[in-house]
């Protein structure tokens, strides 16, 4: 088993990740807290597989589980669903001393995350995450938070989990595309922060997509790694932690612009990074290799490379978005593959010409 640490002082905790601990989940967990009473959330795709194995192995240690299915997809991340897991967490009569567990996706994990941080002011949470995005990403940092119809994530909070259990035996019953998307992100990490993670992801993309176990292990940790010391440094995003909405600028508004709908998360942050890999490419920061490299691994991916949104729409959107100062855009811009910088010195001039262009 890997065990990463995220040192936050008060609010540090380990991420264990291995093949097959969902059936030790209750054991690992009693030594992270006491038996309590215990709301797991999870949608409707991942409770048939695997709210039993949980919920089981929780039972056997004390805990006293209720579980709560929400449906499947982005729109549930909404006011509306905390409102309905908040009667559910009165339902089990849950206080402070009580546990909720976010058990699925990335959708899962931020509801789950944002009504713990909310209720009563904060009750503890886990996270198990189960596809690849949540493991890498949304499950690890503490960013919690709700959509809104004018932004992505616009309502949240800064809240830890108690601890993050990653089982990638669970990567075995995600949908191809899934884990396909998922994969963004971890070329996300290669590109901010790990050349060598990159470069193995080009010559070892046939094993990732085929779940070898020792190259899931390798992608998972080391994203994991990545984040976990990003977040330690900067846990409220006040500087460096930015650097991890690498194609997440453009990429929230595809997704807005398209009602969160058209586009995974994952697709539309590929099309984003491709844009900012160009807009770097125009201002002079990089090279073409650095933007032709993230290409290839798109289009050997086989994801969406073109959005047909008009390129004034997109740039209004960005002005929403809450990553915006004082009325200026930030980027994050590759200076090569495993370095970028953050920028508010893109011009509308510039985005304009990039945003007007394709990538086929």
């Amino acid at each position: 088993m890997k065990t990463i640490r995220v040192n936050l002082s008060d609010d540090s905790y380990n991420i264990f990740i291995d093949k097959g601990i969902l059936k030790g989940i209750g054991d690992m967990l009693a030594k992270e807290k006491q038996p309590c009473k215990t709301l797991l959330i999870t949608d409707k795709n991942i409770d048939r597989i695997y709210s039993h194995i949980v919920t089981e192995s929780l039972a056997q240690h004390g805990f006293r589980v209720k579980s709560f299915t929400l449906t499947p997809g982005e729109d549930q991340k909404s006011l509306e669903t905390a409102m309905i897991l908040y009667e559910a967490c009165f339902d089990h009569k849950l206080d402070r001393s009580s546990l909720i567990v976010a058990l699925g996706g990335g959708v899962a994990g931020d509801m789950s995350g944002f009504v713990a941080a909310t209720f009563m002011r904060g009750i503890p949470f886990i996270q198990i995450p189960t596809s690849l995005l949540a493991q890498v990403d949304s499950s690890i940092g503490g960013k919690v938070a709700v959509n809104h119809p004018r932004g992505k994530n616009m309502i949240g909070s800064f809240y830890q989990p108690l601890a993050v259990f990653i089982d990638t035996e669970t990567l075995s019953t995600l949908p191809a595309i899934e884990l396909v998307t998922g994969l963004v992100e971890v070329i996300k990490y290669g590109v901010i922060k790990d050349a060598e993670l990159f470069e193995y992801i080009e010559k070892s993309l046939y094993d990732i997509l085929q779940l070898d176990q020792k190259a899931l292990l390798k992608i998972i940790a080391t994203s994991c790694q990545i984040k976990a010391d990003i977040v330690a440094e900067d846990e409220k995003e006040k500087h460096v932690r930015a650097i991890l909405n690498y194609g997440h600028t453009i990429g929230h508004a595809i997704e807005a612009l398209t009602h969160y709908k058209k586009y995974r998360h994952g697709e539309a942050v590929a099309i984003g990074m491709l844009y900012a890999a160009r807009i770097a490419v125009e201002m002079g920061l990089t090279g073409s290799t650095v933007f032709e490299r993230q290409l290839s691994l798109v289009k050997r991916l086989g994801l969406p490379l073109s959005t047909g949104l008009k390129p004034k729409d997109i740039i209004k959107t960005l002005y929403l978005d809450k990553k915006a100062v004082s009325g200026k855009l930030r980027f994050v811009l590759p200076t090569g593959i495993g370095e970028v910088i953050i920028s508010d010195q893109v011009t509308e001039e510039i985005l304009s010409h990039v945003l007007t262009g394709n990538f086929v």
